[in-house]
């Protein structure tokens, strides 16, 4: 079991949901890559989603273009990410999901990746641009070196796709809680909870929902349906406002994190 799989199983027995925040690795600077996740794990987080800048996210909004951007000024890389969760594991064992595009992965080679993931402390895979269809060479190398695969489900996913995905992920289920990229959206969609009672059909692995999620009340309406709530533009768009004051920076991540954090414990 990884430390995902016990988070959640630790979570669902005593009756609790997860709050998983998202961190562009780089943003705004390398070295306050680790700052924010203690930061985060301070106000709360159960899980931190860890996400790979990369030049073309086809999945993300504005707001995480821009992270991406802003990390990719510094030239980070996947290993130079991989060495930053390292770093991190002396002090804190919360779980870590990795959200890379495909490409990055496969430049590094699916097998090399992997056993540095793991090495660096890395419990979880999210591939958004990586159908199941294509990912049997990732779904045999990842459980060898007990990484959850992470898949998401969308609102226009058929039933038997989501039988499908439900099937093949590991850790939690990531459920899009909107058609189209990430963002901030003043309002959950009416999709939500229809798709959890239908994926709910089909597993009884956690589900995670993101893409949207932006106030502690949205939050509690997701965690009153799924197991989890992510939460990633609207954390970005706070420290944007404090982008060259690290302290205050800081400051404001905390008390937006500890507000979603306590949404979710509602």
């Amino acid at each position: 079991m990884n430390r995902i799989d016990a988070k959640f199983q630790e979570l669902r027995d005593r009756g609790a949901r997860a709050f998983m925040p998202y961190v562009c690795a780089g943003d705004p600077n390398p070295e306050l890559t680790p700052k924010l996740f203690l930061t985060l794990e301070a106000a709360g987080a159960d899980l931190i989603e860890l996400g790979v800048p990369f030049s073309d996210p086809i999945a993300d909004g504005p707001t995480i273009q821009r992270a991406s951007e802003r990390a990719l000024a510094h030239n980070i890389s996947l290993q130079e990410i991989l060495e930053i969760v390292a770093s991190l594991r002396p002090e804190t064992d919360i779980p870590i999901a990795l959200m890379s595009y495909y490409n990055p992965i496969f430049r590094m080679g699916e097998e090399v990746f992997c056993k540095a993931a793991q090495e660096a402390g890395v419990d979880g895979l999210i591939v958004p641009d990586l159908p199941p269809e294509q990912a049997q060479p990732l779904l045999e190398i990842a459980p060898q070196y007990n990484l959850a695969t992470i898949f998401l489900v969308a609102p226009t996913s058929p039933p038997e796709r989501m039988k499908l995905i439900a099937s093949v992920s590991t850790g939690f289920i990531y459920c899009v809680s909107v058609t189209g990229v990430t963002g901030a959206r003043t309002k959950l969609s009416d999709e939500v909870a229809p798709m959890i009672a239908e994926l709910r059909k089909h597993t009884d692995k956690p589900i995670s929902v993101g893409f949207g999620i932006s106030t502690p009340e949205q939050a509690t309406q997701v965690t009153q349906l799924a197991d989890g709530a992510i939460v990633a533009s609207a954390i970005i768009n706070v420290y944007e406002k404090h982008i060259n004051d690290e302290a205050k920076l800081l400051t404001a991540v905390k008390q937006f994190a500890s507000d979603l954090a306590s949404g979710v414990k509602a």
